[in-house]
């Protein structure tokens, strides 16, 4: 009975701080500064920003509420406002004003660099749309991110390049996701070499550099390294479609990279007995 009593002797304490000198080392520590900026003077940089989506901008319009919408970041560098993070909420606000510029209340950063600024676009967690891994691999590599770099170089070296827009086409791997993984996974000369067999054994083919083929392919090479062929692995893939693979494996079971693994063991093998591979997990 006395616990339950204790609390009502506690000193009544106010939810808000009202002492000046608080206030102030508080936001000292914030490294922006609240600003209402014209929106006609926000710049979006096409460098390392994604394009605008106007159907995102449709949702947002039909949805906008201010209990949830997020001042935009912006940095402030050579005289100009460089949108980093809100393309879309600024857009948003222009469309619910017919289109016309308006003041917009921005977070506002010094001393950016643009390569700061890239990188910082491509880590942001805001809540209009998720950045697809070709505009987050673009933004990290105008960050001279060194990992990015290394990944697209080692993709290049193979006569393959990453597909930043998402637009399928010969020789351009999409599933930068999955190949990022693969390379963080497995080390550049592994990647690179799964990668040289896709290009040489169906010559860039689009539908040969689906998320798990490449992956099957990555596995391939991992589990049989310094065992196979490399020439025969490049004849054995002429002889078939990458869409055999992609027909066959829904009828088999087990993880996808296992399952084309298999497919590509099996392409390699053919008829022949004196020169296949064991079957390996």
């Amino acid at each position: 009975m006395n616990n339950m009593n204790h609390s009502s002797t506690m000193p009544e304490i106010s939810p808000e701080i009202t002492d000046e000198s608080i206030i102030e080392a508080l936001f000292a520590q914030r490294p922006y500064e609240e600003k209402v900026i014209n929106s006609a003077f926000l710049e979006i940089p096409a460098d390392y920003q994604r394009g605008l989506s106007i159907p995102n901008v449709e949702k947002m319009s039909a949805e906008f509420t201010e209990l949830i919408a997020n001042p935009p970041k912006v940095s402030y560098r050579d005289g100009h406002y460089f949108v980093f993070d809100g393309q879309h909420t600024i857009v948003t606000r222009k469309t619910m004003n017919g289109g016309a510029d308006l003041p917009i209340i921005c977070k506002v950063y010094t001393g950016l660099t643009k390569e700061e600024e890239a990188i910082l676009f491509s880590k942001q967690t805001g809540v209009s749309r998720p950045l697809t891994a070709g505009a987050e691999l673009r933004a990290a590599l105008v960050g001279k991110d060194a990992q990015s770099i290394a990944f697209l170089n080692a993709t290049e070296s193979t006569g393959l390049q990453l597909g930043l827009d998402a637009y399928r086409a010969p020789w351009k791997i999409i599933c930068i996701r999955t190949a990022f993984k693969e390379y963080k996974t497995y080390g550049a000369d592994l990647y690179k070499e799964a990668l040289t067999m896709l290009a040489r054994g169906w010559e860039g083919d689009p539908d040969s550099l689906r998320s798990g083929i490449l992956r099957g392919m990555v596995r391939f090479v991992a589990l049989y390294q310094g065992e196979y062929d490399p020439e025969r692995l490049v004849k054995r893939l002429q002889t078939i479609h990458p869409m055999t693979l992609v027909r066959d494996e829904k009828a088999m079971s087990g993880t996808v990279s296992y399952k084309y693994m298999m497919l590509i063991l099996r392409t390699y093998n053919g008829s022949s007995r004196s020169r296949s591979l064991p079957i390996k997990q």
